[in-house]
């Protein structure tokens, strides 16, 4: 049995996406995973299984989603290992950081540089962002709601082709620690 986290991307913030968390925990068992949790309302579930793989778990989640809910929802799903990783290799003094300072994209496939050379970073200070496995690095000081490089970094034409979805550090950590089996 692995243990992983399913990542929702875009539910329960506003609009018609809503995922009520005890409906997603119902769901996940009934596709056979089990110890099942949710973690705050947008859209974290922990859950054990012994098959699949992180690709085939998103899209058999993203499916039961569509045909329960009526809608489409991205889902990624990331093992402890690699969100362990995440935490690990974080580019910023997290210990030193509030949560809400600190953001994590993560991302439906490695992504290279050049995807991102265009921005210049020197243009953003204080914000700044650092690129890891899969994964984006963010550092907003006033918060992501206020963040400029944050908006510049979510812009449809740099995340062409892939999913992503964003959990602030202090997120991170928890689903890091909700997958770690004892």
């Amino acid at each position: 049995m692995t243990t992983y986290a399913a990542l929702l991307r875009g539910i329960n913030v506003g609009g018609s996406k809503k995922v009520p968390m005890a409906d997603l925990r119902t769901l996940l068992t009934g596709l056979g995973h089990e110890a099942v949790a949710t973690y705050l309302q947008s859209g974290n579930a922990v859950f054990t299984s012994d098959h699949g793989d992180e690709d085939s778990l998103a899209d058999e989640i993203t499916a039961a989603i569509e045909k329960h809910f009526g809608f489409t929802v991205d889902v990624l799903v990331r093992d402890h290992a690699y969100l362990e990783s995440v935490r690990e290799a974080c580019p910023f003094p997290a210990a030193e950081l509030e949560g809400r300072q600190l953001h994590v994209t993560y991302f439906s496939e490695p992504v290279d540089a050049a995807r991102f050379e265009a921005i210049d970073q020197q243009a953003f200070l204080p914000e700044e962002f650092r690129l890891g496995d899969r994964a984006l690095y963010l550092y907003a000081p006033e918060g992501l709601g206020r963040s400029k490089l944050a908006e510049t970094l979510s812009k449809p034409r740099l995340l062409k082709g892939l999913v992503a979805t964003s959990r602030n550090w202090n997120t991170v950590v928890k689903l890091a620690e909700l997958t770690r089996v004892p």
